[in-house]
């Protein structure tokens, strides 16, 4: 499929607990809604929290958010109207990880009467996570419907569930814009010679904050003519807030929280980048830090092995020698290779194109 500027645009709606915010579900819905206008869409948003305010086509149903406020009665009526009339419904995440289960349950009812189509982008799946209560029918099994993984171990467990199911990565700008190094690092406190290490997540258990916290000590250890400082994005999320302060305070490395103004700012104020996970539906640090030219520290987690398998070179956490030694003889060459090995999978520019090609084999092709 592509855009034809003669032509009416196709009505899209996308459906999320939350839209607009910067994790990493709201940020790759970001990249398919441009996607979507590329090929000819207009789209619309439905969520239960819209981080970045309301336009005037968004509806804002506050029943569909994580954490619903109290009062927030669920409107199943609501949730028709608003996507009534859709040519494509793209449902990011709500019916694939249960973590508000009525809203995911709703979602999936009012989606069974909904005459259209339906786009099911899974970044998670509920039996990734242990402990969470899932309703039945998610993700659903409905006709007309196309379910999409952003990675292929969650295909290979759909279709082995009975779901047809397709994997499309998440896409990247390769060649992003050079953030400001200087007045970054001066923002946050950060001296000239400070030796500074970003995790650039949330602090919630799956990121593995223990693992950042130990890896910068044992740096530091290793280099007592620098300063050391860990930075972390932050918030704390999940309830995680006491377990979270509690890591800061014990740390012998110090540790600043908050975000910078932008992505390219805080990647060029860091002088590595640490991402010990052990779990993530892809992890978008890996590949945003291969396109910002930041080397890159990684735990392991099953779909690293995904990302891994295109050839790219990264640094362990367990191997403090090795990342010390890449500190004082940095790889420009590696850096710059590993961007060419995930261009032909991960880059924004082909991002319609390959979308459209995912219509087009689902027979997709006209509306």
């Amino acid at each position: 499929m592509t855009r034809d500027a003669s032509r009416p645009s196709l009505d899209a709606v996308q459906v999320s607990y939350r839209l607009g915010g910067a994790d990493g579900v709201a940020v790759e819905a970001r990249k398919w809604e441009w996607a979507l206008h590329e090929l000819g869409f207009s789209v619309r948003r439905v969520a239960g929290e819209l981080d970045d305010g309301l336009r005037p086509d968004d509806t804002w149903l506050p029943f569909l958010a994580i954490d619903p406020a109290e009062g927030a009665a669920p409107d199943p009526a609501a949730l028709s109207a608003a996507i009534a009339g859709a040519h494509l419904v793209i449902v990011e995440n709500l019916c694939s990880l249960p973590i508000n289960p009525d809203a995911a349950r709703i979602t999936a009812e009012v989606l069974d009467d909904h005459p259209g189509r339906v786009i099911f982008h899974h970044h998670d799946l509920p039996w990734q996570r242990a402990g969470l209560v899932c309703p039945p029918n998610i993700p659903p099994m409905r006709d007309d419907s196309l379910h999409v993984t952003i990675n292929d171990h969650s295909r290979v467990q759909l279709e082995n569930r009975g779901f047809a199911a397709v994997t499309l990565r998440n896409a990247f700008d390769l060649e992003p814009p050079r953030g400001d190094r200087e007045a970054t690092r001066a923002h946050f406190g950060f001296a000239p010679d400070d030796l500074v290490l970003l995790q650039p997540t949330r602090a919630i258990p799956r990121k593995n904050i223990p693992a950042a916290i130990t890896f910068a000590a044992e740096l530091a250890a290793r280099e007592p003519d620098r300063t050391v400082k860990l930075w972390i994005t932050g918030p704390a999320e999940d309830g995680y807030d006491d377990v979270f302060a509690r890591l800061v305070a014990e740390s012998v490395v110090p540790v600043t929280i908050g975000r910078a103004q932008s992505a390219p700012d805080a990647y060029a104020a860091a002088d590595l980048v640490l991402f010990p996970s052990t779990w993530e539906g892809f992890g978008n640090p890996v590949i945003e830090s291969i396109a910002h030219r930041r080397p890159i520290v990684v735990g392991t987690y099953p779909v690293l092995d995904e990302l891994r398998g295109f050839g790219v070179q990264l640094l362990g956490i367990d191997a403090v020698a090795g990342v010390q030694e890449w500190l004082r003889r940095p790889r420009g060459d590696i850096l710059e290779r590993n961007v060419e090995l995930v261009r032909p999978h991960c880059s924004i520019e082909d991002l319609p194109e390959r979308l459209g090609g995912v219509l087009h084999a689902t027979g997709w092709d006209t509306w």
